[in-house]
């Protein structure tokens, strides 16, 4: 019998997938706050990455120190709990360096890499000011995985929170590196000089003022447009999680970002949730997708609607998400597509 074809294996010729990263970024910036991300990491399991912070995490003139500390607890956290370096997945960790104008950047680079070149999930770069800083900081990068031997290409996240990058955007999303471009609403907001108000900082300005809602949208679509992740700003709000959950849910609903960053635990779980699917559609989309399996993906009638691979590949990517938001899935539904037997 013919082993049903699985839509990682069909739904992407020619078409580039979006990469599988989790719905929220949870950023930690000294060695308790990210052994507290990496235990509850482990409790939770792999609903959100966590970025360990070498730029505002960094006391000022220990920065080497500072990247050491990263260096070995990425190395430890992804070597201990999976066993080996091949399993990053387990331990999803990266680590976000100084800008381009800081006088440690390549340095940090140097010992992340150095050290823990193998299990660094991603790296970030903040504030670059153009296309032509984020390729500076990428081609280091490259020439350091290089110079201690490590064959894998490092993901890149980009920061784009000044108005080059933002202008540059679709530049900065299309470099073959960059896996997500993530918002960075108070430098941006911060770079206008006072023009815009200190509400929009905040919900519900920061959804509605013009002018940072034009940078949210643009973000996304350069993102998506290049078959990226468009990562949405922190909420400055810690304790009201409906706060929390709102911003995540509309930075989602209405604009299309499909990643948050997170600045506290209490932040992790109220994102993932707005983040989510609702039952309905992942129920509707495993039907959808099962049928069509069962159809060799050719075109199928569902409810009295049409059917295409268009669609399939629309329907494949929510059930992804919802995955990856550790939503339980239907019996049949895992075992079609998420399988042991299948690598998504």
């Amino acid at each position: 019998m013919t082993k049903p074809l699985h839509p990682a294996d069909v739904l992407y010729r020619g078409v580039k997938p979006l990469p599988a990263l989790a719905a929220c970024e949870h950023y930690a910036g000294n060695e308790k706050l990210i052994r507290k991300a990496l235990q509850l990491q482990l409790e939770l399991g792999p609903i959100f990455d966590i970025t360990a912070d070498c730029e505002d995490g960094a006391p000022a003139g220990r920065e080497k120190e500072h990247a050491e500390m990263v260096a070995a607890l990425i190395s430890e956290a992804v070597r201990g709990v999976a066993g080996t370096a091949s399993k990053l997945r387990a331990s999803h960790i990266g680590a976000r360096i100084h800008d381009i104008t800081h006088p440690h950047w390549r340095d940090d680079l140097d010992i992340i890499i150095g050290a823990a070149g193998n299990e660094v999930a991603y790296i970030v770069i903040p504030k670059p000011e153009s296309f032509d800083d984020a390729a500076t900081q990428i081609a280091v990068l490259d020439e350091v995985r290089k110079q201690h031997d490590i064959e894998r290409e490092i993901p890149v996240h980009v920061l784009i929170e000044t108005h080059g990058a933002l202008r540059q955007a679709w530049q900065i999303a299309a470099m073959p590196q960059v896996e997500s471009l993530d918002f960075g609403l108070m430098d941006f907001v911060s770079a206008h000089h006072g023009a815009i108000p200190a509400s929009a900082m905040k919900s519900p300005g920061q959804f509605d003022h013009p002018l940072i809602a034009r940078a949210k949208c643009e973000i996304a679509a350069a993102a998506l447009g290049n078959g990226i992740i468009a990562a949405h700003n922190v909420t400055t709000e810690i304790h009201d999680v409906a706060v929390v959950r709102n911003d995540a849910l509309r930075a989602r609903s209405e604009f299309g970002f499909l990643r948050m960053w997170s600045i506290h635990p209490n932040q992790i779980l109220p994102i993932v949730e707005a983040m989510r699917p609702s039952f309905d559609d992942i129920h509707h989309a495993g039907e959808i997708l099962a049928a069509a399996q069962d159809a060799s993906w050719g075109p199928i009638k569902h409810e009295g609607k049409l059917h295409d691979r268009a669609s399939y590949r629309f329907y494949w990517e929510l059930l992804q998400r919802a995955q990856a938001t550790g939503m339980t899935l239907e019996a049949d539904t895992q075992s079609r597509f998420f399988s042991l037997n299948h690598s998504i």
